[in-house]
């Protein structure tokens, strides 16, 4: 046994132990996360003897009589300190870094109390941020500083309202590392599980033998595919993906599970997936969507390789592309990108006394999770039930059954509690990721530089399953045309099946590929015309009453010009400015059932806000408390705010498609109307378990529809991003205007810009997930995320106009803060150097030099 002081305390524990694992499982110091378990991400860093260093790098054997603090061990001023610092500057979005850059913003100004901006972005570099873009971090950082050293001193938030820029509801349990997220869950019994998956990504399964992990100790169940009690196939929108791959049956990617395993302890489970036998067939992947469409291509799918086609056509394009004078054609490629979310996927599922069965998960939707884990389990909805803990990051990544159903499954054998968490390894293979696309998009002009036509042909590789494909292929082709009046289009998109790892939805959905190909065509164009990319750009921009390019009318809260107007000025500057617009819906639009629902009941003297809408770290929490505020002049401490739950709280719809604020927001404000309502004959006390429904539904018409001018989507938001570059090639500063309408919290806004850029800038200069023969070939230190020392200023400016009366005139900003940078960023470089890039990342730059 080793000793060492732990927060203060002496204590012992043996050497061989992973230290990151003693602190979490055994001292249940929760606020050290894990989030790679390969000494990259920083979410587990500690203090060793006053230095930043990640837990889980070390054993114990290397600690022996050091001095070991986490968040925990901090002194009650100093916890009061970062937790206000932090949810002062809105520094807090899905939480699962945050106390990992506590810990090294604390060996920072231990040392150097009053550091310089450079010095904190040097402090932080260790620690990964995926939701922030660091900035607002780095300004907690600082006012922390000013705080230790008596120059400010910690108050209370602002009053909660529209437009005020409250604290988050979450942040100080966050901070603290106090916020439970699933994999800190330990009930008692509780079994772990572990999954083995395929060593092919193509294989036909001739046979499994589970009979030696059956008898390993501490073994509690084997399950392969012919246990599965309910309907084996799974899928977000198409059933298409088996929960377990069957004997006799081909695997579709690296990703697919054969078995699952319950044990006593990790390490049996792991140790047990060793044993289990299965004899392989390997077979030729098919890597590509264009080898997936030739006609001797083996069938992946019963239907085919063809998941989905989409096609829009309005106006007389042939026409057009004959009149034009102006007109170009090229072929844009986009990577597959990984989500990286901090957290990695996890749930807990607890079999239920009465036959049925609980399930704790980080998801953004625990009603499609209900659905799907029922449908496997063969019982009725109600018998399940799903509980969602904080989610530690998502943006599109954990809308699909990733470890909740074979949790599920191995709870429903063994009788017991049994949690599974991935690996980052197993992550990284697992979930759906960016849909990798390659565009032809053909644009033409008049000799003016008005945009006459559009023509535009969109392959999609879905990869091994459906998931959100077809949509997110619906998507990337309505976009396409950006925010601009082009009255002759005709959009045609494929999604195509290959053996290469799942796509899905990912932030931006679709249209931060198409928005890449329709803003480097603008560059072009406005070349070949005379005139700027900004002036191109701001002829064609939409107006209140124009039609937009799917035929909808653009309303009166459509503000794209007035983007263009706030970056006018500095675009014109800089001699290495880019630029790049974009629009992106808000809700799921085209015909799609969507309804936004909240309950406010009122619960020993408060008002509890009841939704099962997600917040994956947007801070959907503190914009319901202030939308409920707002409508009934209640202050923030009588507003409380319950985790979905789907044996309380209606159904809002899953959190994608930017739809929440606006969705949620307006039933919450609904149900606020009939509460206030009540409160003007009532006191809240004498109101108690009472209840307020509030429902909106937004309705749209689809794809297809013959109506003349058919709605599409209830709301656009809309944005214009500047990019500059320095001298060296390198991003200097980013101005991002975004038309939004109401910023019901505009810390909260200018958080999900400044993120959204960062992870943009990333998508654009770094990030690739690159496949050999269908096989990831990534880890996460390798994926080229943006670290703190690579985020350049980022000035956002937000444009409000005429904003409609749904959820006080907000609308979406999660998406749209990621779609224009990229497209930016490769307009700067073709300013820099003259050369035009058409695939990202871009190639031959400062981030990424040809080889």
């Amino acid at each position: 046994m080793v000793k060492f002081t732990l927060n203060g305390q002496v204590v012992a524990a043996p050497g061989d132990t992973n230290l990151m694992e003693y602190l979490r499982d055994e001292a249940r110091l929760t606020s050290v996360k894990n989030g790679c378990a390969e000494g990259v991400c920083g979410a587990c860093t500690i203090l060793v003897d006053g230095k930043a260093t990640r837990a889980c790098t070390l054993t114990v054997a290397k600690i022996e009589g050091k001095e070991i603090l986490t968040v925990e061990g901090l002194s009650e001023r100093e916890k009061e300190i970062y937790s206000w610092a932090f949810a002062e500057a809105g520094a807090v979005q899905c939480g699962f870094c945050i106390p990992g850059m506590v810990m090294s913003s604390k060996a920072l100004l231990d040392k150097n109390p009053a550091p310089s901006p450079e010095e904190v972005k040097k402090a932080l570099r260790n620690n990964i941020c995926r939701c922030t873009g660091y900035v607002k971090i780095e300004k907690a950082v600082m006012l922390a500083a000013q705080a230790f050293r008596g120059e400010v001193t910690p108050g209370e938030s602002v009053a909660a309202s529209v437009g005020a820029r409250f604290q988050r509801v979450d942040a100080r349990v966050k901070t603290l590392g106090t916020a439970e997220y699933v994999d800190d869950l330990l009930v008692e019994g509780m079994l772990y599980g572990a999954v083995l998956r395929t060593k092919y990504p193509r294989a036909l399964i001739k046979g499994i033998d589970t009979s030696k992990a059956k008898k390993h100790s501490g073994v509690k169940a084997v399950l392969t595919a012919e246990d599965i009690p309910g309907n084996r196939m799974q899928g977000y929108l198409i059933k298409d993906w088996p929960t377990l791959v069957a004997v006799g049956e081909e695997t579709r990617y690296v990703g697919d599970a054969l078995v699952l395993v319950a044990a006593e302890t990790k390490k049996a489970a792991r140790e047990a997936l060793e044993l289990i036998e299965v004899e392989y067939e390997e077979l030729p992947p098919v890597t590509s969507p264009a080898e997936a469409l030739k006609e001797d291509a083996p069938k992946l799918h019963p239907k085919g390789n063809l998941l989905s086609k989409t096609y829009v056509k309005r106006g007389n394009p042939e026409e057009a592309l004959a009149n034009a004078k102006y007109i170009v054609t090229k072929t844009y490629k986009t990577p597959p990108t990984e989500h990286a979310f901090l957290e990695p996927e996890s749930a807990l599922a607890v079999p239920d006394t009465d036959g049925g069965l609980t399930v704790y998960v980080g998801t953004q939707s625990v009603y499609h999770d209900r659905h799907g884990i029922a449908d496997i389990l063969g019982l009725p909805e109600e018998k399940v039930r799903v509980i969602s803990k904080y989610v530690g990051g998502g943006f599109g990544g954990k809308e699909d059954l990733s470890v909740q159903h074979h949790a599920a499954l191995l709870a429903w054998f063994t009788k017991k509690p049994v949690k599974l968490t991935l690996s980052r390894k197993e992550s990284l293979l697992v979930h759906p990721k960016r849909h990798a696309m390659e565009i032809e998009l053909t644009t033409g002009c008049d000799a003016e530089g008005n945009l006459t036509v559009m023509i535009a042909k969109i392959v999609s590789d879905t990869g091994a399953y459906a998931s959100l494909g077809a949509p997110v292929l619906e998507r990337a082709c309505t976009h396409v045309s950006g925010p601009y009046r082009i009255p002759n289009i005709e959009l045609t998109g494929l999604g195509v099946y290959t053996n290469n790892p799942p796509a899905g939805a990912f932030r931006g959905f679709g249209v931060a590929q198409s928005a890449f190909a329709c803003e480097s065509n603008m560059d072009l164009l406005a070349e070949q015309v005379g005139i700027s990319a900004w002036e191109i750009r701001y002829k064609n921009a939409l107006s209140p009453g124009d039609t937009m390019a799917n035929g909808q009318i653009a309303d009166e809260s459509t503000a794209i010009k007035e983007t263009l107007l706030a970056v006018r000025d500095v675009y014109n500057s800089y001699p290495y400015a880019g630029i790049a617009c974009a629009l992106k819906n808000a809700g799921l639009g085209v015909g799609v059932p969507d309804f936004g629902r909240a309950k406010l009941k009122i619960s020993n003297g408060k008002v509890l806000v009841l939704t099962a809408a997600q917040c994956i770290g947007q801070g959907l929490g503190t914009v319901v408390t202030q939308i409920v505020c707002e409508t009934t002049g209640l202050p923030e401490e009588l507003v409380e705010v319950g985790a979905p739950d789907t044996a309380l709280t209606p159904d809002s719809g899953p959190t994608t498609a930017s739809r929440q604020t606006l969705f949620t927001g307006e039933a919450a404000r609904r149900a606020a109307l009939k509460l206030a309502e009540s409160l003007r004959s009532s006191s809240l006390a004498e109101l108690e378990g009472q209840e307020f429904y509030g429902e909106y539904e937004g309705v749209t018409d689809p794809i297809g529809s013959t109506k003349a001018n058919p709605v599409s989507h209830v709301a656009y938001s809309y944005a214009t991003h500047v990019v500059i570059l320095n001298n060296e090639g390198k991003v200097e500063k980013v101005v991002a205007a975004h038309d939004v309408g109401t910023a019901i919290n505009p810390t909260t806004v200018e958080g999900q810009i400044e993120g959204g850029v960062v992870m943009s800038l990333g998508y654009a200069l770094k990030e690739d997930f690159p496949l050999k023969n269908s096989v990831p070939t990534a880890k996460f230190g390798t994926l080229g995320l943006f670290r703190s020392t690579d985020v350049p200023e980022i000035e956002v400016i937000l444009v409000n106009n005429k904003p409609s009366e749904l959820a006080y005139g907000a609308k979406g900003i999660g998406e749209i803060s990621s779609i224009p940078t990229a497209p930016a960023v490769a307009s700067a470089y073709y300013k820099f150097d003259g050369v035009r890039r058409y695939s990202l990342p871009l190639e031959n730059t400062a981030y990424k030099p040809k080889k």
